[in-house]
Order: C-alpha cells, then sequence, then structure tokens
C-alpha cells in the first residue's frame, strides 16, 4: 500500500507562523520592486504629495525601494533581526510593533526633518524591531543582548555623530537617511517598554 505523499513532507507550523510576517514583507516588497519607478514615485515618502493629502505614502514610502540591492540589503537585515529576536512577542504584536515605527519615524521626518523630500525603505523600521525584540529579551543573564544592544547604540552614535557606516550609501545604492534609523530605534525603545510593561501587569495576555 502505497504511502501518502502529503505525509512525506515535513511540516513545521510554529516554524512558518514565526516567519509569516518576515515573508509577507519580502513578497510585498518584491512586488513593488517589480513596478519599478512608476510604483517608486508613486509610493515613496514625498512631503509634497502627502501634504496634498496622499497620505498612502505615510505608510508605503517604507516598502519601496531605490533598487534590488537596496531590497536585497533591507530583506538581509529583516532575515537577520527575526532570527534574532522574532521570537520574542507573538505576531500581532509585531505588527504593532511595526504601525508604531512606521508612525514615529514618519513623525520625525515631518516635523524634525522638513528638509527631507522623499524616503524609501525598510530599515528605519529594521531598528524599530530589532531595538523592540532587545527590550523585550533584556535580562541580566542574557549577555547577548546587551552586547547587540550596545553595537545598535554604537551605531546610531556614530551615524549621528559622522554620517553614515562605510560602505552602506554604496551598497543600498543611494543616499543614506540616517535620522530614519534614529528614529525607528527610539520607536523600539517605547515599544518595548510598552510591551515590558503589559506582560508584567498582572492578568496580562
Amino acid at each position: 500500500m502505497g504511502l501518502d505523499k502529503r505525509a512525506r513532507i515535513p511540516r513545521n507550523p510554529l516554524l512558518l507562523q514565526r516567519w509569516l510576517l518576515p515573508v509577507v514583507v519580502l513578497v510585498v516588497s518584491l512586488a513593488l520592486l517589480a513596478g519599478g519607478d512608476f510604483a517608486r514615485e508613486g509610493l515613496r515618502y514625498e512631503r509634497a504629495a502627502i501634504a496634498a493629502g496622499e497620505f498612502w505614502r505615510l505608510v508605503s514610502g517604507h516598502f519601496v525601494h531605490l533598487g534590488s540591492s537596496h531590497v536585497a540589503l533591507n530583506m538581509a537585515g529583516l532575515g537577520l533581526v527575526w532570527y534574532l529576536v522574532g521570537n520574542t512577542l507573538n505576531r500581532v504584536q509585531w505588527v504593532g510593533v511595526m504601525a508604531f515605527g512606521i508612525m514615529i519615524i514618519d513623525l520625525g521626518f515631518w516635523f524634525l526633518n522638513p528638509e527631507l523630500q522623499w524616503y524609501v525603505g525598510l530599515s528605519g523600521v529594521l531598528h524599530t524591531l530589532l531595538v523592540a525584540g532587545l527590550i523585550v529579551s533584556a535580562a541580566p543573564e542574557r549577555k547577548d543582548v546587551i552586547v547587540l544592544a550596545i553595537i545598535v547604540a554604537a551605531k546610531i552614535g556614530w551615524e549621528q555623530s559622522s554620517g553614515p557606516l562605510p560602505g552602506s550609501v554604496q551598497s543600498s545604492g543611494g543616499a543614506v537617511i540616517v535620522d530614519a534609523h534614529l528614529y525607528g530605534a527610539a520607536a523600539g525603545v517605547l515599544a518595548g517598554i510598552l510591551a515590558r510593561i503589559r506582560v508584567a501587569r498582572p492578568g496580562s495576555i
């Protein structure tokens, strides 16, 4: 009697669930990349267009990229972030953290960087996700988390004092807006603290 072919396929529902959000982000980013200049120019964060009422750009601007190298760089970063901290929160919480990061970055751009005319990319949000995950994971015995937090803080400090990290402009294919990383990291700190407070409350889920 033959075996059911479906039984031969290894399944790991928990693994699939854990990586569902980054896979969705990857698919969306690749689909928008396929749209070329039309998609990028129609969806990027663009100050004048937002002021004219094109509010979708506040969200979509974080998922369009300069080109294939920019997408590859951001998706590699997302994969690394998810590998490091993706299990610290559930899927719904991560969606909330991502939305919070987008909001804080956009507010930072709008009020603190009025000279910034347009922006694309996920790097700011990646800083939100990583920092939030590190905050939630922080514990005295987690030396790895402490080391990573120091590295992230040093990176932000370097960028604010000296500009983009060496090689980042070439690898991304265009100018690096380092303030996006600062605002994203700040959002991650706030989101991580709020998540820890929620978990610490008696009866919280």
